[in-house]
């Protein structure tokens, strides 16, 4: 069995859309290493180096906050401490994929979605984003890698007319101090963060401009979110 069957299994995966995206993009496409069993390499269910202090999370971790952050087609979602760029990726799959759409063809469906990357880290932003342009989504724009502090969420988002509503979804996948403000002021009403914060992964459901529903769920572990 492989480790996405094994997750499937485990129910740490759960929804076709997001089950689908693990099946298309490849893990060992986002390893630094390079010797032949990168791809044995890439189904051990762990978090593996980056440099820079930083990892590729663990596919288990990854799943389960997928899960909560529930990204569907056409979602506008804000990846901070994209890293290696896997989860842009993942992201990606899921907001722009044709075969992802609903089938009520009476349904006007949204444009696809966008995701931009946030990494403070100068060499792994070209990192992540030669990785993601492995499949295309640099060179056709549905991934916007940008260099720079992800606590502070997107830069210059109130320029970007595409973005005056704010953003659907935020994925944080580095240890944060506290829930910044930049990203409550960008999150759209009903939208989602899944960020951890100590050693709980939370998820912060918008319910109004200063109303949010939230739940823990302790015991992961992490990287911190690199700040200036």
């Amino acid at each position: 069995m492989n480790l996405i069957d094994d997750l499937i299994k485990q129910k740490w995966l759960k929804t076709p859309r997001i089950i689908e995206a693990f099946r298309k993009i490849k893990r060992k496409d986002f390893l630094v290493v390079k010797t032949e069993n990168k791809e044995t390499l890439a189904e051990l269910n762990q978090a593996m180096s980056i440099g820079y202090e930083q990892t590729i999370s663990q596919p288990l971790t990854v799943a389960f906050m997928l899960e909560l952050l529930q990204p569907v087609y056409g979602d506008k979602i804000l990846d901070i401490g994209s890293g290696s760029g896997w989860t842009s990726a993942l992201l990606a799959r899921i907001v722009n994929s044709k075969e992802l759409k609903s089938k009520q063809k009476t349904q006007k469906l949204k444009p696809a979605g966008k995701v931009i990357a946030i990494e403070l880290v100068p060499e792994l932003k070209e990192f992540g984003e030669k990785n993601v342009a492995k499949y295309g989504y640099v060179k056709n724009g549905i991934v916007e890698f940008i260099c720079s502090d992800g606590s502070k969420g997107c830069p210059n988002i109130k320029t970007r007319k595409e973005f005056a509503e704010g953003f659907d979804k935020i994925l944080c996948s580095a240890e944060a101090k506290e829930l910044p403000q930049a990203w409550k002021e960008q999150l759209k009403i009903n939208g989602r963060i899944v960020v951890p914060i100590g050693h709980s992964v939370w998820l912060f459901i918008k319910k109004s401009e200063t109303e949010y529903d939230q739940k823990e769920f302790p015991g992961f572990a992490f990287v911190p979110l690199k700040e200036k």
